[in-house]
């Protein structure tokens, strides 16, 4: 149990030392401390699957997910500790909020972060589905494209294919006629078109004629609305217009499996608007309740420092920096003084070996000046 205490002292920034000498702050501490290593672990979690997202389908996703996880919650681990460490007790407490507003923006930032990775998470269902109706949107939208482009293109051509069928249906329509027409003729039944002598007459042979001059056009117009049809196949071939084909749900659901983080993330901020573009309450209470949990959360360490009473940690804190100034000023005082004595003696020193040359010098210039 003292081990965690003690951790959790060392999460909130703590001197271990000076706290341990004054027991009503100890708690207070221990809530601080134990805040900080929970949102550093929320954070190492949220990075891990962010990370998990941006190389999924790669053999070293987990192990990526791991490593980037640790590292994301450690530095947000480190962050969070200065940010609640540095808060200074001594001054008013519009001071007090006045230094901590930059630590607070950043708090709230951290939050915003930690928080988008896991509504990915807590969404997954709904991401699921949204990304599926996405893709099936826009493999509608691409297929009308390539149709739209195809009939732009091959107006003309698609227009004499509609002139053949056209066509086609109509012969055929005559030539039913005139097939009942001559027989009328041939069994002699007497109407408008018809003469009504039985047998295979000259009306007959007249009738045989024409019907067989609407079978040869029937079949020039057939042959040519084949050979426009295989042409026009060929062109969707080469536009690529019979190769794409509506998603299956195997395939929908394989692509929402390997999306990336960008789409998910896209997906998690459609789900708060309908189809026809209003906003979903319900999904955006819940997306916005989840963000600002954790941006609370975030910033929950800084405002327990805040709004807790200057203590008695808070005072020896103060009085040891305050010590630690005095202790740096006075050394400062030492090394000048230092510094001033032995420049002194080297100084000193210099001057003696310079009078000691000067007179060897002079005694040599003289002793030399009496021999010549």
């Amino acid at each position: 149990m003292k081990k965690i205490i003690r951790f959790f002292w060392f999460c909130s920034g703590a001197h271990i030392g000076t706290l341990k000498k004054y027991p009503l702050e100890h708690n207070k501490y221990v809530g601080i401390g134990a805040t900080i290593f929970f949102t550093a672990l929320f954070a190492s979690l949220s990075g891990g699957y962010a990370m998990y997202f941006v190389f999924n389908g790669s053999p070293f996703a987990v192990g990526f997910a791991i490593l980037f996880g640790l590292i994301w919650g450690t530095a947000i681990f480190n962050m969070d500790r200065y940010i609640v460490s540095s808060i200074d007790k001594q001054g008013t407490t519009n001071q007090q909020i006045l230094q901590a507003s930059p630590r607070i923006l950043l708090a709230i930032m951290i939050g915003i972060v930690i928080s988008r990775p896991l509504e990915l998470k807590i969404f997954d269902k709904e991401i699921r589905q949204k990304l599926k109706t996405a893709y099936l949107k826009g493999q509608h939208r691409k297929i009308d494209t390539l149709q739209k482009t195809y009939m732009q293109k091959y107006a003309m051509e698609l227009g004499k294919n509609t002139d053949l069928k056209k066509e086609k249906d109509s012969l055929e329509k005559d030539i039913n006629r005139s097939r009942f027409q001559l027989n009328q003729e041939v069994f002699g039944d007497k109407t408008n078109q018809t003469s009504g002598v039985v047998g295979y007459g000259t009306y007959a042979k007249q009738k045989q004629t024409i019907l067989q001059e609407k079978q040869d056009r029937l079949k020039t117009v057939t042959d040519n609305e084949a050979k426009m049809e295989q042409y026009l196949s060929a062109r969707k071939d080469y536009e690529g217009l019979n190769n794409i084909r509506l998603f299956s749900e195997h395939q929908l659901d394989s692509l929402s499996n390997v999306a990336g983080f960008s789409d998910r993330n896209w997906a998690l901020g459609q789900l708060s608007y309908n189809e026809n573009g209003t906003r979903d309450l319900d999904t955006y209470l819940a997306e916005s309740f989840i963000s600002y949990l954790f941006i609370l959360f975030e910033c929950l360490p800084v405002f327990v420092k805040l709004m807790s009473p200057k203590g008695p940690y808070d005072v020896a804190v103060s009085k040891i920096s305050e010590a630690d100034e005095h202790y740096a000023e006075r050394d400062k005082e030492r090394n000048i003084q230092v510094t001033d004595n032995v420049y002194d003696h080297h100084l000193g020193t210099d001057i003696e070996k310079h009078k000691k040359i000067i007179t060897a010098q002079s005694d040599y210039d003289l002793e030399r000046h009496n021999y010549d």
